[in-house]
């Protein structure tokens, strides 16, 4: 795919230079694809390891499959994520973070997957975080389209739980912070953010690494009673909804749409970040809610991932 790097509005710090360094992921995308990131690369499938945890690391694969049947979608029109490097990572990750994750016992316990511990780390890298990084840089991809064009979906990412300096949850990157703050950093006229995050848990990760910066509006919406109760994180939420176990379709839609609508009425922000999660649907083992298929589908509707205001 052609660069558009050189195209591109940078901004520039107080000496004048350009800060930001070279990356694949603000490649241009072709007119005739639709601004629906995805990669094969995206699903996660290594000796049925990914099955020991009750996230679904293959989902990915089976919403673009039933798209296609559907007819909806084609292979031709989908644009191709790239995977985040290690120099677009750093963007928002320490380095010191990174190096962490070359040990296979850091990314068990962020997978939440024990038996990864006893593999080398070269093949944690190839078929656990390979995807991620893949995921990452798509919802990076994402945020560039959704400016571009008005809106745009990545079908993975979502890492909420993931900061900085710090994984959990199955959340190794932090795509959501990335994707802001190369906005942020490269494209002129994009200096405020909402978060709208509808994931049936607290999205701890993001809300530490916004914690004090103005410019990210958060509305978070989440059962109170499971992972992570992160009450520091929490301390960054600007419209704050919390849910009992066991919340049902007209509770649920309509603090949705109230909510919903408070945080887009207190500020105008220049690009909107959606992070929808599937585990509100009743009988999801970690999310506790009773959502309904036809309820959710009413929440996804209404909202778009990093579509621009």
């Amino acid at each position: 795919m052609q660069k558009c790097w050189k195209n591109m509005s940078y901004k520039e710090d107080n000496e004048g230079k350009r800060s930001c360094h070279r990356t694949e992921l603000y490649a241009s995308i072709p007119q005739t694809c639709l601004p629906i990131v995805y990669h094969p690369d995206y699903n996660i499938t290594f000796m049925g390891l990914e099955k020991l945890h009750p996230f679904d690391a293959g989902k990915w694969g089976k919403v673009i499959h039933f798209l296609k049947e559907e007819q909806f979608i084609t292979d031709g029109n989908i644009a191709e994520a790239l995977e985040a490097t290690e120099e677009d990572l750093l963007v928002v990750h320490t380095k010191h973070y990174l190096n962490r994750l070359k040990w296979s016992l850091v990314v068990a316990t962020i997978t939440e997957i024990p038996p990864l511990l006893f593999l080398p780390n070269f093949l944690v890298q190839r078929k656990v975080l390979r995807p991620l990084r893949t995921q990452t840089g798509g919802t990076i991809m994402a945020g560039k389209l959704a400016v571009d064009r008005g809106w745009a979906i990545n079908v993975g990412g979502g890492f909420h739980h993931c900061s900085s300096d710090r994984g959990g949850g199955f959340c190794a990157y932090a795509d959501i912070t990335l994707a802001i703050k190369f906005l942020f950093e490269r494209v002129e006229g994009i200096s405020r953010a909402t978060i709208i995050d509808l994931d049936a848990h607290q999205g701890n990760g993001h809300e530490r690494d916004f914690l004090d910066d103005k410019r990210v509006f958060i509305m978070d919406m989440y059962n109170r009673y499971i992972y992570p109760g992160d009450e520091y994180a929490k301390r960054a939420i600007k419209r704050k909804v919390e849910l009992d176990w066991g919340t049902e379709d007209s509770e649920y839609l309509q603090k949705v749409e109230l909510h919903s609508e408070g945080a887009l009425n207190e500020v105008r922000p220049d690009i909107i970040v959606f992070n929808a999660g599937t585990d509100i649907l009743d009988g999801d083992p970690l999310g506790g809610l009773s959502i309904s298929p036809q309820a959710q589908y009413l929440h996804f509707i209404t909202h778009w991932h990093c579509k621009e205001r």
